[in-house]
C-alpha cells in the first residue's frame, strides 16, 4: 500500500529527498510546489513529477495524505500549519519553527486534529546511531557521565558556495544558512540523539557568538550578519549525563562523537553518515599511561602493537562498502517513510511531535545565547523513547 506525499519547495535539499525516496517504494510522490514556479518547472524537469501550481492546489488533494515541508526555516510555521488546518498530516525539515511558541501551536494543533507531525533530522533512525544506543543499552562502557560532540564545518564563505548546485540546478541557499545561523541549521543532528540516549534535557547553559559577520562569498555581494556563527552548549540531561556540543563554521571540519563511561569510550567520526563505523575503546591501566606519551601519539601504530587502539563495534546492519565510505549519505526519506508506516499502522512516528518540540527548544535555547548568556531550563518532556530493535 502506498501512501502519497507532496513535497512543498523545491531547494536545494529537496533532491536529497527525492534521491533517497527509492529506499522507501511505500511512499509515492503526488507532487511539488514552490512559490517559486521556474524553481518548480525546473524540479519537476529534471525528475519527471507533476507540479501543483500553488498551495491550496496541492493541499485540496485528497491523494496527498503527507506534506513534507522543504521550505526555508521562515516559511515552515506558516506551511505546516496551513497543511495542518487542511487536515494533512506534516513532515518538516528543520526546525519544526524558528520561534518556540510557533513549534508549540503546530504540536498542539497536530494533536487537536488527531494528525502525525514529525520532523528532520531522522539520524536517530540511521544505523549509526542505532548502534550506538543499542551499545549503552548493553552496557558496554558501564554508566555514562559525559559526551563531547563537534559539529564544526569550516569557513564555509571562503568555500565558494554560490558554487554549490543540486543535481535538478537549485544553488544552496547560503544567505539564508547565514542568515539562520549554523546552531540551528545543525546542532539538531546530534540532539535528535541525546533525548533518545539519555533521557530529556533539564539545563543548557550555552555561549554563542558572531565571529565573522562579514561573510562575504562574492566580491560584489557583502553579506553581514549578526547570527551566532560558532555555540558550545553544555546540557545536564535526566539522567545526569552531560553533554558538551560546539556548532561552528568558523572552526576546522568535524563531526566527531565521543561517549564516555565508567568502563570505557564509545566514539564515531561522522554524524552524516547512517553507516559510519562505531569504534569502542575499553579502558586500562597500561592504556591511561600510554595515553600521556607524546611518542604514542605521534605513533599510533605502536599503540595498536599493544592491542590499546579502540575496536569497531558491529553495525546492527552491514553496509555496502560503498556507503560505508562515503563522507555523507543520509537517508532524508526515511523519516518520511517512517511516518507512512505509522499511518498504516495507526502508531505514532518513531520521533513523534513532542520529541521533535523538545529538540527544537533545545536547539532555540543555545541560538539564543547570545542574547541571554544565562542558563536555560527546558519546559518540554516527551515519553521515553526506545531502541528500533531490543538489545540481545
Amino acid at each position: 500500500m502506498k501512501t502519497g506525499i507532496a513535497f512543498v519547495g523545491c531547494g536545494f535539499v529537496a533532491d536529497y529527498y527525492f534521491e533517497t525516496l527509492k529506499n522507501h517504494p511505500h511512499l509515492e510522490l503526488r507532487g511539488v510546489m514552490d512559490r517559486r514556479p521556474e524553481r518548480a518547472q525546473q524540479f519537476a524537469h529534471c525528475y519527471q513529477v507533476p507540479i501543483y501550481p500553488d498551495l491550496p492546489t496541492l493541499l485540496a488533494d485528497p491523494k496527498v495524505d503527507i506534506v513534507v515541508n522543504l521550505t526555508n526555516p521562515s516559511s515552515h510555521f506558516e506551511v505546516s500549519k496551513q497543511a495542518l488546518d487542511a487536515g494533512k498530516h506534516v513532515y518538516s525539515e528543520k526546525p519544526l519553527a524558528p520561534v518556540f511558541t510557533e513549534a508549540k501551536t503546530l504540536v498542539a494543533l497536530a494533536k487537536d486534529r488527531g494528525l502525525l507531525l514529525s520532523g528532520a533530522p531522522c539520524g536517530l533512525l540511521g544505523e549509526t546511531a542505532q548502534t550506538l544506543w543499542q551499545a549503552l543499552c548493553k552496557e558496554e562502557i558501564g554508566q555514562v557521565r559525559l559526551v563531547y560532540a563537534e559539529i564544526d564545518d569550516g569557513l564555509i564563505h571562503l568555500e565558494q558556495p554560490h558554487r554549490w548546485i543540486s543535481k535538478s540546478g537549485a544553488p544552496w541557499p547560503y544567505q539564508d544558512e547565514f542568515e539562520v545561523g549554523c546552531t540551528l541549521e545543525h546542532a539538531g543532528y546530534y540532539l535528535t540523539w541525546f533525548p533518545a540516549f539519555f533521557g530529556p534535557a533539564q539545563q543548557v547553559t550555552a555561549f554563542s557568538a558572531c565571529l565573522i559577520p562579514n561573510k562575504q562569498v562574492m566580491e560584489t555581494e557583502p553579506l553581514q550578519v549578526t547570527t551566532p556563527d560558532f555555540s558550545v552548549a553544555c546540557i545536564t540531561f535526566a539522567s545526569g549525563v552531560v553533554a558538551r556540543l560546539t556548532c561552528s563554521i568558523v572552526g576546522p571540519y568535524n563531526h566527531a562523537l565521543q561517549i564516555v563511561g565508567d568502563k570505557g569510550l564509545l566514539s564515531i567520526d561522522e554524524c552524516w553518515n547512517y553507516y559510519a563505523p562505531v569504534y569502542l575503546h575499553k579502558y586500562s591501566k597500561l592504556g591511561f599511561r600510554v595515553e600521556k606519551y607524546p611518542l604514542f601519539r605521534k605513533y599510533p601504530l605502536l599503540k595498536s602493537l599493544l592491542g590499546l587502539t579502540p575496536r569497531e563495534y558491529p553495525l546492527v546492519k552491514k553496509p555496502s562498502l560503498k556507503l560505508r565510505n562515503l563522507r555523507h549519505y543520509q537517508d532524508f526519506s526515511r523519516g518520511v517513510g517512517d511516518m507512512a508506516h505509522a499511518l498504516q499502522n495507526q502508531r505514532a512516528p518513531y520521533l513523534p511531535a513532542e520529541y521533535v518540540l523538545h529538540v527544537n527548544e533545545l536547539v532555540l535555547a543555545i541560538q539564543a545565547a547570545l542574547s541571554t548568556q544565562a542558563p536555560y531550563q527546558l519546559t518540554t518532556t516527551f515519553s521515553p523513547l526506545f531502541p528500533l530493535s531490543p538489545p540481545a
